[in-house]
């Protein structure tokens, strides 16, 4: 778990796109580790394949329609180390370029949580992945899309948030709730 909105709000050190209360899953192989950590790792970029998490399925968190669906960005390498440092410093440029160039491959759900009309959003999806389309229904547990590493990502994993609208640009966000309670960063979430 990381940039998790438990740990602070907003989660990702912006109210912008409705990003408040999005939260990382960041999956990991059975030693916590989202990938083996190696001296090169630490110098150069990765390919998203070498992390254990790279085409795992995405599954509906919810009952909903599908909304939106953007499939066809590149999985790029993943930086840590070093690279994760210089990567940060181009994210000013993806979010001046958008929602696209900061989702990439992403689906967005219209549900119905408590009595309100939320959209959810995931993101950072494989490209080619994505099984569903605009309009059409799905029900908690179905498989949506692979995780990824396509855009604002520097590692595969699941960027979730949920919104009062299909248009980040103009929603607000709204807060994600766990069966369990919301995991803080570094916390273990176990999948089904």
């Amino acid at each position: 778990m990381q940039n998790s909105p438990a740990h602070q709000v907003p989660s990702h050190g912006t109210s912008r796109l409705a990003l408040d209360h999005a939260i990382d899953l960041v999956p990991v192989d059975d030693r916590g580790r989202s990938a083996p950590l190696r001296p090169r790792s630490l110098l150069t970029p990765e390919p998203p394949e070498a992390f254990p998490g790279f085409g795992w399925e995405v599954r509906s968190p919810l009952d909903g329609v599908v909304t939106a669906v953007h499939d066809g960005e590149v999985d790029h390498a993943a930086h840590r180390g070093l690279p994760s440092i210089v990567y940060s410093l181009t994210q000013g440029t993806r979010v001046a370029e958008g929602w696209r160039a900061v989702a990439g491959n992403h689906v967005i759900l219209r549900c119905r949580h408590g009595g309100d009309e939320v959209f959810v959003a995931l993101c950072h999806l494989q490209r080619g992945s994505v099984t569903v389309g605009p309009g059409e229904r799905v029900a908690t547990g179905d498989v949506l899309a692979r995780c990824g590493n396509s855009g604002n990502s520097t590692e595969p994993h699941l960027h979730l948030q949920a919104m009062t609208s299909a248009d980040p640009t103009r929603a607000r966000a709204v807060a994600i709730t766990f069966p369990d309670g919301l995991p803080r960063n570094g916390e273990f979430v176990g999948v089904c």
